[in-house]
């Protein structure tokens, strides 16, 4: 089903022209469904990524961007700061009302999508309205998820995924002395920073043998965990939760972990749920070609709920980081408004950047473990600096560092192209952000 979908011919819609219906003075289509020409569901990267691109090459027609919350437009990124206090909602917004106003875009809030009919092109919405579209962007992103614990639905937990999530756990650290937390993967980590600077004693538990073990190897993690120690965060590697009783958390081994706050961080896939009935084909997301099409006509998937080609390691897969989400939405958006010269999308390539304590991790890119990659690692424990390079043919495959300077956009460039590091492959060892700099400076001329 995945190989079909990816081996669609790359043609281009039509042009965009006006609504399928004649709009009244309030936008009501008349059948009193409302019609637009272009209808993007989701406000975050990957959608406004679109609306840029969609309003490069018409500018004028009618435009609706749907969204299930009750904010304007911001980055998942800053919620850790949201939840410290250091970042206020109204300042960490990535849209304005007047930016949507002045691309006369419809903004609706608390409109979130419940269900599509991809012959009759209508969207239906949570807040009762319906809207008939040409061309329709699912930007939808993904939700936490939530293990399969005993007891864990009987007792009170948060989750960090949304702005009114990060409020929630802001609210819920008034008064609590022990904070648990479930995951150690980026979410998890930076909860767990900003619950132990607020004064909170706070157990991590991963049931992986290490802290965010699908970006570092065993090496960079500790780095990172001896971080946390450092600061009296309490850490449990390689042991499950077995079960959730009111203010203890007994894990599979018979140990017990008591708290007064829970946050569960398991990670996020995407609520599909409105493709019921659809004919929209999805698996771990929605599947994408490389123009980010969907298999119903005039519809497109881009971000945190597409599921697109992994430009390293083959197959299809949810990437689930921001530079990915703004490149599929800008080659969506190119797409629904009939560029012809869009580039399609070559694959997603994973890139994070992680601060914490003061410190920064960056990841970029990965090797197989079958792969046969050449790895080139030198650490410094005294300076906490980690860094590892991994070749393969004289070409990057990943790159992963700890307080080490490094331009992961440069690395990710690098990666993408397919570079030939060959004749500069021991300068680059030794000074990967300065060298890397240089090849792309020329790459780009």
């Amino acid at each position: 089903m995945v190989q079909s979908l990816m081996q669609k011919p790359l043609t281009l819609p039509p042009k965009a022209g006006p609504s399928l219906s004649p709009l009244n003075g309030e936008g009501v289509g008349v059948r009193g469904t409302q019609s637009c020409t272009y209808l993007i569901v989701g406000a975050s990267h990957a959608g406004l990524a679109a609306l840029d691109a969609i309003r490069m090459f018409d500018a004028d027609s009618p435009l609706i961007m749907a969204s299930r919350e009750s904010h304007l437009p911001y980055s998942p990124t800053v919620l850790p700061y949201v939840v410290s206090g250091r970042s206020i909602p109204e300042k960490v917004r990535l849209r304005s009302q007047d930016y949507f106003n002045d691309k006369k875009v419809d903004f609706r809030r608390n409109a979130p999508l419940r269900s599509l009919d991809t012959e009759k092109k209508v969207a239906h919405f949570g807040d009762g309205t319906s809207i008939r579209f040409e061309h329709l962007l699912l930007a939808t992103g993904a939700s936490p998820n939530l293990p399969p614990i005993p007891g864990l639905q009987d007792v009170p937990f948060q989750v960090l995924r949304t702005m009114d999530d990060a409020l929630a756990l802001k609210s819920a650290m008034t008064g609590a002395k022990r904070a648990l937390v479930l995951g150690g993967g980026l979410i998890g980590t930076h909860a767990t920073e900003n619950l132990a600077e607020a004064g909170l004693q706070v157990t991590l538990v991963e049931a992986k043998g290490q802290l965010l073990p699908g970006y570092f190897d065993a090496a960079a993690s500790g780095l990172i965990a001896k971080a946390f120690l450092a600061h009296g965060i309490d850490l449990v590697f390689g042991q499950a939760v077995g079960r959730i009783e009111p203010g203890v958390a007994v894990l599979e081994s018979g140990g017990e972990i008591p708290f007064d706050l829970l946050l569960v961080a398991a990670g996020v896939s995407p609520d599909l749920s409105y493709l019921e009935r659809s004919g929209i084909k999805s698996a771990r997301g929605i599947l994408v070609d490389p123009l980010q099409r969907t298999s119903r006509p005039n519809i497109w998937a881009a971000g945190d709920c597409a599921e697109s080609s992994l430009f390293q390691t083959g197959g299809t897969g949810v990437a689930g980081i921001l530079p990915v989400a703004v490149e599929q939405g800008r080659i969506a958006g190119r797409s629904m408004a009939g560029d012809g010269a869009v580039k399609p999308f070559p694959g997603a390539v994973s890139l994070n950047t992680y601060t914490f304590f003061g410190q920064q991790a960056i990841s970029v890119g990965r090797c197989a473990d079958d792969a046969g990659c050449e790895s080139h690692v030198r650490q410094d424990e005294e300076q906490g600096s980690y860094l590892r390079l991994d070749l393969k043919d004289g070409r990057l495959m990943g790159a992963a560092a700890v307080n080490v300077a490094l331009d992961p956009g440069i690395l990710w460039q690098l990666i993408l192209r397919r570079t030939d590091l060959g004749l500069v492959k021991q300068r680059f060892l030794a000074d990967p952000k300065s060298i890397g700099r240089l090849v792309m400076a020329r790459e780009w001329k």
